[in-house]
């Protein structure tokens, strides 16, 4: 390790939400309630689709797959936070730092990608029902899912890569709950402009292409719904996108929310307070928004609690 100000750094100190003694037990039993709400709600989605034969079907295959990601996305951050609280200790390696990042930026973009195969996935039996089977049969599906993973693999990869070639200073203390990939660059003593700008173009890239396809997927759905002419017909037709839709509008409401806020008031903590919502608070919220607005899957929960 070469001395002076930069250095491969061994460790960085998470301040996490915050640095009051007296409000570390809430925050604990807070997040661990609802890491385990979190973990539950979506492990009892896979299941009821896993072990239910009428829920093989490419929007549930879609949906257990998302609910999978949702426990890891969430299980990157909070038990190390979880865990620094009870020990009373804010240190992260530089080997876990970067791990941590590395998974939070995959599954992060993983579940972005699901969200825009699952609008497709709606688009295609609201727009073609005769065709659905043959468009989205089981081949399609898993090349799909795989491009999915590779992108979101490659993305993921390439930021890791680029903050592996930067020295950081002495100064290593980061205002979030985990190892954001922004606050990282910021703490970087060498030139981080290729940095930033690959981070900037994959958000405009992956974040923008995905909810391109997802708003002209449910321009298409609302225009068909619209030419059913029973009221019953377009009721049934928009309940089964309406909690895609719910989630779809969480998640980059809280995403978009977070970024625009930051960029305006550039407080650290009041972002990373914020980020809970997308980082915790929607991943807890998915399994009962799909679960509350779905037949299909109460019975399901039914029959695998039964």
């Amino acid at each position: 390790m070469e001395p002076g100000n930069h250095t491969l750094v061994p460790e960085f100190i998470l301040l996490g939400l915050s640095e009051e003694a007296q409000l570390q037990p809430l925050l604990f039993a807070l997040f661990l309630s609802m890491y385990l709400v979190t973990f539950t709600g979506n492990l009892l989605i896979i299941l009821a689709i896993t072990t239910d034969s009428h829920l093989h079907t490419p929007m549930y295959f879609f949906l257990s797959n998302l609910s999978l990601t949702d426990i890891c996305f969430t299980s990157t951050t909070v038990p190390k936070m979880l865990m620094n609280i009870q020990m009373q200790n804010k240190v992260i390696t530089y080997e876990h730092c970067i791990t941590q990042m590395h998974f939070f930026l995959l599954f992060a973009v993983f579940d972005n990608f699901l969200l825009a195969v699952m609008a497709y996935d709606r688009f295609v039996a609201i727009c073609y029902p005769l065709h659905y089977m043959v468009i989205m049969n089981a081949r399609s599906c898993g090349l799909l899912l795989l491009a999915c993973c590779i992108l979101s693999f490659l993305h993921s990869l390439l930021n890791s890569f680029l903050v592996l070639r930067l020295s950081f200073c002495t100064e290593l203390k980061i205002s979030h709950f985990f190892c954001d990939l922004d606050q990282v660059v910021q703490l970087a003593c060498s030139d981080t402009f290729l940095n930033v700008l690959v981070m900037y173009l994959t958000i405009v890239l992956l974040g923008g292409i995905p909810l391109t396809g997802i708003l002209f997927s449910y321009t298409k759905i609302v225009s068909s719904i619209l030419k059913i002419s029973s009221a019953a017909g377009k009721y049934k037709a928009f309940s089964t996108c309406g909690s895609h839709l719910s989630v779809v509008s969480m998640f980059y409401g809280t995403g978009l929310g977070v970024y625009l806020s930051s960029a305006a008031i550039e407080n650290p903590r009041a972002t990373a307070i914020a980020s809970v919502m997308y980082t915790v608070v929607t991943p807890m919220l998915n399994p009962f928004i799909y679960s509350l607005r779905n037949k299909d899957i109460k019975q399901a929960l039914r029959k695998l609690v039964s």
